[in-house]
């Protein structure tokens, strides 16, 4: 009996012990302070830090992390009116977060050999022009840039994220990556006016919603397993060759003011809604060849004189089409597909409505019109991604190891 109480009793003290020797190890902490280079210099006996490293608000110019190898936990750096440099020349990876936020003053950031990092997140950094990542990161899984001066995303090389949210850099012009799959979602909002995006080797995404750029390309693109949605963009022409499907979400363009043509030929399916208005300068629908099946509803609203889907055959939700120009052949076209009750043979399975000459088409997406049978408002699903926020491992602190080396303790007073 004294035995088999014993020995769990000992096994805990030694854990206590255990504990009390991995808090003094100074490359093993659980936040790591830093104020000065001399705290940094402090470090340098580590090329591992075990722990959050956070930085102060009150701060020499510089902080050079050379020396340190890795980073196991986040580097954060928050509401510093006074760095102006940040940088390591040996650094190859954070595995938590890199959180830098608030920086007026910061100009340099320079981590030429970081290539891993567990999330990144900046936002409000006024000052800094361009990046220095030579190596480049090739691995993080989740990234927002915000609000910042960048004028280019270099150096920002992933391969597959789970979140990229890039917004309101209102000097970025350019942003190319070897992205080749995103889990979640793709967000590039309100950045500079020329902003060119291209993702040459993406081939499948949840969701994206892109807004505000003069051209995104995605040659390889095959799938969306949720939404695609541009909003106000500048480009004239959109074009995703091999894109043969989404499969939960809508496609959506909405007031591209320049979009003249819209092309994805390979296109058979669409999971949810299919929604084109207010692109004023579109007058012609024909890049969709192939598309079968639309799992919501169809909407065009737009200044159309032609409207092609020769392969339509299955619309789960309402059909519902207005244009300023005549589309009366079209509608002639698709009103043999309107429900039963309309006159079509049921491979539109909502209500039908096709109307040409209403002046009032772009002023409201949403509005509906009349041409033959009853008018209806279609509905269509909304996929939806929101980004996983990085967060640190967790793991037993030295107070949980203490709290079980004085239970064993206790057990032997008990004995005596």
């Amino acid at each position: 009996m004294f035995s088999k109480l014993i020995l769990p009793a000992l096994a805990a003290t030694a854990g206590l012990a255990t504990a009390a020797k991995s808090a003094s190890d100074p490359c093993k902490q659980t936040t790591f302070t830093v104020n000065s280079q001399a705290d940094i210099s402090n470090l340098l006996s580590c090329t591992t830090l075990t722990g959050d490293v956070v930085i102060g608000n009150q701060t020499d110019a510089t902080l050079d992390f050379t020396g340190i190898n890795v980073i196991d936990g986040d580097l954060t750096l928050l509401n510093n009116n006074m760095v102006s440099t940040l940088k390591s020349s040996s650094t190859t990876k954070i595995t938590g977060a890199f959180h830098l936020q608030n920086l007026t003053t910061l100009s340099t950031l320079a981590f030429t050999e970081l290539t891993s990092v567990g999330s990144i997140n900046w936002v409000s950094l006024t000052a800094i022009d361009v990046l220095t990542f030579t190596a480049g990161i090739k691995t993080a899984e989740n990234i927002v840039v915000s609000d910042t001066f960048l004028s280019n995303l270099d150096g920002l090389d992933v391969v597959s994220a789970g979140t990229i949210d890039i917004n309101n850099n209102h000097r970025l012009v350019t942003y190319t990556s070897s992205l080749a799959n995103l889990t979640n979602l793709l967000n590039i909002n309100a950045n500079g006016l020329n902003l060119q995006v291209s993702f040459p080797d993406l081939i499948w995404i949840a969701d994206m919603t892109i807004s505000n750029v003069s051209s995104f390309s995605v040659p390889a693109l095959r799938t969306v397993n949720g939404s695609m949605r541009f909003d106000s963009n500048f480009f004239t022409t959109f074009n995703a060759p091999n894109l043969t499907s989404t499969t939960t979400g809508d496609v959506s363009f909405v007031s591209n003011a320049q979009l003249k043509n819209i092309t994805l030929p390979q296109l058979t399916s669409i999971g949810g809604g299919f929604l084109i208005a207010n692109n004023t300068a579109q007058d012609q629908i024909n890049g969709f060849g192939k598309l079968k099946t639309v799992g919501g509803a169809i909407n065009m609203r737009g200044n159309f004189t032609d409207i092609e889907l020769p392969a339509l055959n299955d619309v789960k939700g309402a059909f519902d089409i207005v244009s300023t120009g005549d589309i009366s052949d079209s509608c002639a076209t698709f009103k043999k597909l309107a429900p039963s009750s309309q006159g079509g043979n049921g491979d539109i399975q909502g209500s039908y409505t096709c109307q040409s000459n209403n002046a009032q088409a772009n002023s409201n997406p949403t509005a509906t019109g009349s041409s033959s049978g009853s008018s209806s408002t279609g509905s269509s699903s909304s996929g939806s991604g929101s980004g996983n926020k990085g967060s640190a491992a967790a793991g037993i602190s030295v107070n949980s190891l203490a709290v079980l080396g004085l239970a064993g303790v206790a057990v032997i007073a008990q004995m005596l």
